[in-house]
């Protein structure tokens, strides 16, 4: 659902404590990101984490699970965390429940606490949202590792033509299909990448 009315802090003061400085020649990781979407294994679960994926018509889609490319701290396991967490977003959107979201969030992320408490009022379950809502991961463009072992980066989001309705009262709002863009910075946690802050940017 890439237009949005949820309420996010920016990034700039996030970005400029951070000092992110793109990989260096002699990095094994440096150069252009992979930027086709992370591979999933072949459990019914991870499926669901893979960017695009929907359930039959009517039916909620499995909770995702975190796939074994997004497992550690190198730059291409926070690649596929992206695709990951896009995957945990549209699985708010769809329930309005963003508690695994949130797991996989820092507890400062201000950007986090802000889609919770949108997907909590309108979401697909109370009739919030219908249509092609669904956010699509079409790449992440960037990906760069900082001073201080964080993680930086943008990703590239489209979405279809779908209706918001922010109360039951409100009348709905049609969205036709658009882009966008997350930025993010990730942390590690126990040997994982986390959502340490995000933004998107239409």
């Amino acid at each position: 659902m890439t237009p949005r009315n949820w309420p996010l802090p920016a990034l700039t003061a996030c970005a400029a404590t951070l000092a992110l400085t793109a990989c260096g020649p002699g990095s094994p990781e440096a150069g252009r990101p992979n930027t086709a979407p992370p591979a999933s294994s072949a459990t019914p679960t991870d499926s669901a984490s893979t960017p695009g994926a929907t359930a039959p018509p009517g039916s909620p889609g499995a909770q995702p699970t975190r796939p074994q490319t997004a497992g550690g701290s190198s730059l291409s396991a926070g690649e596929a965390f992206i695709g990951f967490y896009v995957g945990l977003m549209n699985y708010a959107y769809e329930t309005g429940d963003p508690d695994a979201l949130l797991a996989e969030s820092d507890k400062g992320c201000l950007g986090c606490k802000g889609f919770a408490e949108y997907v909590r009022k309108v979401n697909a379950k109370n009739g919030g949202l219908t249509g092609d809502y669904k956010d699509r991961l079409t790449s992440v463009k960037e990906i760069f590792r900082g001073t201080d072992g964080k993680v930086g980066g943008s990703a590239a989001l489209k979405s279809g033509v779908f209706e918001e309705r922010t109360s039951p009262s409100a009348a709905p709002v049609a969205h036709d299909p658009g882009t966008g863009s997350l930025e993010f910075t990730l942390s590690a946690r126990d040997g994982n990448w986390v959502m340490y802050e995000m933004q998107i940017k239409e």
